[in-house]
């Protein structure tokens, strides 16, 4: 069974996904041909979307890597990005479960009139899978990494439920879709809180800038594209340790403001493809609900943040906050995490906190500051245990390459281990043992009840 779940993630999402979505599609009454497309152009918008992130990653990279050389930046937390952390996850007892469990979790729950959300995004299953493998090693109890995991898992839903209007209000084309993804749903609370705390600041509370206001105010320096270009070009120009050099690579520069404009260009129209892909899977599905239940229950298809970190407002903010947040982790005392390898992901910090700042660019900046500044922190404070799950995998993988921690390093990723989620469930778990469970499993429970009563009420 382990090998068979190893293998089926091992697909990648890409190959997942059309798969999922043509069985899916099939399953509710569209036509073979039409679903089988649909799946299609739902994997296409993975592979681009994977090979604009490596363009990012591999441009930005090296530049970065300069930078930290140029100006000394040693930090003992290693960014080992997120497919060293979805490795951990996936490679241990937890994760080779995490698929079956938690879909039996989501069809209990769905039953018993709990949740709305239907989570079909199943490569994403690595994060609940993530802090249940953290928490495994931390107790070395196998029952305790599923707690832990399925404690994630059900928040997560209910947190889907809870926002799940409020995002398909924002993002167009978005009807009947929820997000159960807990790495964004993390920064959601912070979100809420945080724009709130804006109103009662004078002179942010009157500024409402969002990615057409900017083109407006700016012309042609609000465009996401030119706004790529140039921070590109600047972070080329950091990454020169003196003026001579910063002369000889002028190309070098200007090609990497040319690849950042190109992400920041492509990424909108390559996630148009999954909200081609997704249209028919959506539309038949609440068709199908309406006839089921004669309108009496609706449901949403919960699936990957993926379908809308194209939006400008999270692009423009996402590029700005990569030069700040290395900032941060040089000067924020106690911290010993630099982020690199991991900045790619930073695009999905702003799924969730978009909906609740109106796509302001100044609020959903001041959010993604305060929760990357937070974030830093608990990356560094979950590093031991992190490190102690890679050299493990390690150990019965020797030829991933992705989990080997560098010597005399520990491991850390902004993706999940960041998140305010994992680290409270990481908290609890760690330093309060069965007082710190028996706080989640009541917190829990008490957010299903409070969910149940909501959509039965």
């Amino acid at each position: 069974m382990e090998q068979v779940f190893s293998y089926i993630i091992g697909l990648g999402a890409a190959v997942m996904m059309p798969i999922i979505f043509t069985v899916l599609g099939v399953c509710i009454g569209i036509k073979f041909s039409k679903a089988l497309k649909s799946g299609l152009y739902v994997g296409v918008g993975f592979v681009g979307l994977s090979v604009i992130t490596a363009l990012l990653t591999s441009s930005l990279g090296p530049a970065l890597s300069d930078v930290v050389r140029i100006y000394g930046l040693e930090l003992k937390v290693f960014d080992m990005g997120w497919p060293a952390a979805a490795s951990v996850a996936y490679n241990t007892l937890v994760g080779s479960f995490i698929i079956p469990v938690c879909l039996g979790v989501n069809l209990v729950l769905l039953l018993l009139g709990c949740t709305r959300t239907v989570n079909i995004d199943l490569w994403n299953y690595w994060h609940f899978a993530f802090i249940g493998a953290v928490v495994y090693f931390m107790t070395q109890s196998v029952a305790w990494g599923f707690f832990a995991a399925i404690v994630c898992y059900v928040i997560t839903l209910v947190l889907a439920d809870i926002t799940a209007k409020r995002f398909q209000k924002f993002y167009p084309g978005m009807e009947g879709i929820s997000i159960p993804q807990p790495f964004c749903q993390g920064f959601m609370p912070f979100a809420v809180a945080i724009n709130k705390a804006l109103d009662y600041v004078p002179g942010i509370n009157k500024v409402n800038i969002d990615s057409e206001g900017m083109k407006k105010k700016f012309g042609l320096f609000g465009e996401p594209l030119v706004l790529g270009v140039i921070i590109g070009i600047i972070i080329g120009c950091l990454a020169c340790k003196d003026f001579t050099e910063m002369v000889d690579k002028i190309p070098a520069t200007l090609g990497l403001g040319i690849k950042m404009g190109a992400v920041m260009e492509l990424i909108p129209r390559i996630t148009s493809l999954f909200i081609e892909g997704l249209k028919p899977i959506s539309e038949a599905t609440r068709e199908l609900i309406a006839k089921k239940f004669g309108g009496k229950k609706e449901l949403y298809i919960g699936m990957s943040p993926a379908l809308v970190i194209g939006h400008p407002t999270t692009l423009v903010v996402s590029l700005l906050l990569i030069p700040v947040t290395l900032v941060l982790a040089v000067v924020l005392p106690g911290n010993q995490f630099l982020p690199l390898a991991s900045l790619a992901g930073m695009f999905y910090v702003f799924v969730m906190v978009l909906p609740f700042t109106n796509g302001n660019v100044l609020r959903s900046f001041i959010v993604g500051l305060i929760v990357m500044a937070i974030g830093l922190y608990f990356v560094t404070w979950m590093a031991p245990d992190f490190t102690a799950a890679a050299h493990y995998v390690q150990e019965i993988h020797p030829e991933d390459a992705s989990v080997a921690v560098p010597s005399g390093f520990e491991a850390g990723a902004l993706d999940f281990a960041s998140s305010p989620l994992s680290t409270i469930i990481y908290a609890c778990m760690k330093y309060l043992s069965y007082i710190g469970a028996g706080i989640l499993a009541l917190g829990t429970i008490a957010l299903v009840l409070w969910n149940r009563k909501k959509i039965n009420g």
